[in-house]
């Protein structure tokens, strides 16, 4: 089935260095745009992470620190690929959770704060784990009946996931709506408010914490009575993303950002 689109959607994947978001690198991105009159346009490049890329993650994706060496560093493409993203909807397999968040703090790394607020997000695994509960390679052979060959490389796993959202319109076409903002909730587990699901919208629209002592409690409320714990998110091992979220609500709630 033919995505119905009203913008263009960019189906991408990421090869890391590991699966840290706040920490690893990108070492090779695919994406591939599609258009709503159809056209599609794929552009995959390797990245030098400025980081040694772990043996355990070259057993997963087969790049190796000699393989990127003299790859363009993030900070040294962003720019082109912020345009090729800008004004797109996203889509990935776990993108979510872990391939959206990794790449926008690489672009903050580069000093582009890219605006995906209006932007909607599919992940094509949650619609599958939704109604399957297996893997990309498993969800290619089930939807697609073809082998992914060369799993784990970026290009192969953005064609195939690209190919695996067609296929569950055609299959799920009595649950599924061709609509991105359908296809964008339902491969939402929650409503984050950043993109690495620290804080989250409730049932009334209200941004809260998503983990730790004040989980489910109102972010602005928090910051009323513990701005401390302000600082201490600051300090922390948490995404910039996250930071910068937390800070614009604080602004916000000061009087300080209109």
């Amino acid at each position: 089935m033919k995505l119905n689109l009203k913008n263009p959607i960019v189906f991408f994947d990421l090869e890391t260095t590991g699966t840290n978001i706040t920490s690893d690198r990108i070492v090779e991105i695919c994406y591939l745009k599609v258009y709503p009159n159809g056209n599609e346009e794929s552009k995959t490049m390797r990245i030098n992470p400025e980081m040694h890329i772990p043996e355990a993650s070259t057993a997963i994706h087969g790049i190796t620190d000699e393989d990127v060496a003299d790859c363009p560093t993030f900070k040294e493409v962003a720019t082109n690929i912020a345009k090729d993203f800008e004004g797109a909807d996203i889509a990935g397999f776990n993108s979510n959770r872990f391939d959206v968040p990794v790449l926008v703090e690489e672009f903050l790394r580069a000093g582009i704060d890219l605006d995906l607020t209006k932007r909607k997000f599919i992940d094509v695994q949650v619609i599958y784990h939704k109604m399957e509960q297996r893997t990309l390679s498993a969800a290619y052979k089930f939807y697609c009946g073809k082998n992914l060959e060369d799993a784990h490389t970026a290009e192969a796993d953005t064609r195939a996931t690209y190919e695996v959202l067609k296929a569950q319109l055609d299959m799920y076409n009595d649950t599924l709506q061709n609509d991105i903002d359908f296809l964008s909730e339902y491969s939402s587990y929650s409503k984050n408010v950043d993109f690495a699901g620290r804080i989250v919208y409730d049932d009334n629209g209200v941004e809260v914490f998503n983990f730790g002592k004040y989980k489910g409690m109102p972010v602005a409320e928090v910051m009323k009575k513990d701005i401390g714990y302000y600082g201490w998110i600051m300090n922390g091992d948490f995404a910039l993303n996250t930071k910068n979220v937390l800070t614009k609500i604080r602004l916000r709630e000061t009087g300080m950002l209109k």
